[in-house]
């Protein structure tokens, strides 16, 4: 039976336990570039023992940003920045993860430090988000531009050519953003997507967007590499995208080629009424796993060792994702082997502390 620090290995990945770091949007970047802060913060988490970083949601395109100041991949000058993040995670030995992401009718939003504040000249966005159609999130955002199929694969373009710059960047494990109501989200999302055309309508038309993008990804992305998809497991919300929504979408997922689907829920329409509480979106990961036949990543709110060891044992994820937790502490996973009796990948300069 696996268990939370057995090792987990995808294509030629293997990952030393099966503790990663969730994506999670700094929102302190200038023009895209990564900087010493992302360094600093993925490489500390790095040494504090989780076997997969995930860089956080990568902007694709300078109008996919969710901030003005979210880092990006849209350019070829965004890669050896992105280099440096790297190499000091592989130094410490943990795999170096990339999400690659599209805002679509959520970009521009504030830091959310700045929340209930003026806003100030300099967090205007300069550009008018899109979506599949002219549907606000809520009254902080302007409508957005409905997407022409051009367009939408022009968005596909941008996909791939940020996936090729992540392998060139030396990322070993690509994550596709397709949840929290950003763009790709809100195409199989039936709340957000209200088109007639071939990207609209049925279960298979919303989809299409998606299934296209993991297409044109998988053109340029290494195939010995692992593929991941992060998705929206249900919008909680009556009428809109389900759990078995999800498991449909992963089995066809997983006939495109891709590896794990991380599961996350909410996100795509204002008036969710999330149930939050440790571990909520587990079972979300549990039926996605079962009843697609497919590797998964549980996250939200998973905080104990205990907590997340019984998660992999009884065979509810593949892998879990802790965020705010590794915010909190960098060293959970060391402390988590402490805690559960297993070997600690204590860097050999912290071995007096522990």
């Amino acid at each position: 039976m696996p268990h939370l620090f057995e090792p987990l290995t995808i294509k030629d990945i293997t990952l030393r336990n099966r503790i990663g770091v969730s994506p999670m949007c700094m929102y302190s970047y200038q023009d895209g570039f990564s900087n010493d802060w992302q360094v600093t913060h993925l490489g500390a988490r790095a040494a504090g023992g989780a076997g997969l970083i995930i860089a956080e949601a990568t902007a694709i395109d300078p109008i996919g940003r969710i901030s003005p100041y979210d880092v990006g991949i849209w350019s070829d000058a965004h890669i050896e920045p992105l280099a440096r993040v790297t190499r000091v995670i592989k130094e410490s030995g943990a795999v170096p993860g990339i999400q690659i992401a599209h805002a679509g009718r959520k970009a521009g939003s504030r830091r959310p430090w700045n929340i209930g504040k003026p806003r100030q000249p300099d967090e205007l966005p300069s550009w008018q988000g899109v979506a599949p159609s002219p549907i606000t999130f809520n009254d902080d955002y302007e409508a957005p531009q409905e997407l022409s199929a051009d367009e939408i694969r022009g968005v596909q373009d941008s996909f791939r050519a940020a996936a090729k710059r992540a392998l060139t960047a030396g990322f070993e494990w690509l994550e596709i953003h397709a949840a929290h109501g950003y763009l790709l989200h809100s195409f199989y999302s039936p709340l957000s997507n209200q088109r007639t055309d071939e990207y609209g309508g049925s279960f298979e038309n919303r989809i299409r967007f998606l299934l296209e993008t993991v297409r044109a990804v998988c053109e340029v992305w290494d195939e010995r590499l692992p593929l991941a998809v992060r998705i929206s497991g249900t919008d909680w919300v009556d009428g809109g995208w389900s759990v078995d929504d999800s498991v449909e979408l992963a089995r066809r997922l997983k006939a495109e080629g891709v590896d794990l689907v991380d599961c996350s829920s909410g996100g795509g329409v204002a008036q969710a009424k999330i149930p939050l509480g440790p571990g909520y979106q587990v079972p979300i990961s549990e039926a996605v796993r079962h009843g697609a036949d497919i590797q998964t990543a549980a996250v939200g709110l998973i905080t104990a060792p205990e907590q997340a060891d019984e998660i992999i044992r009884n065979g509810r994820a593949d892998l879990v994702l802790l965020g705010r937790e590794m915010l909190r502490n960098p060293y959970w996973a060391l402390h988590a082997a402490q805690r559960l009796k297993q070997p600690a990948p204590v860097p050999l300069q912290y071995l007096r502390a522990f």
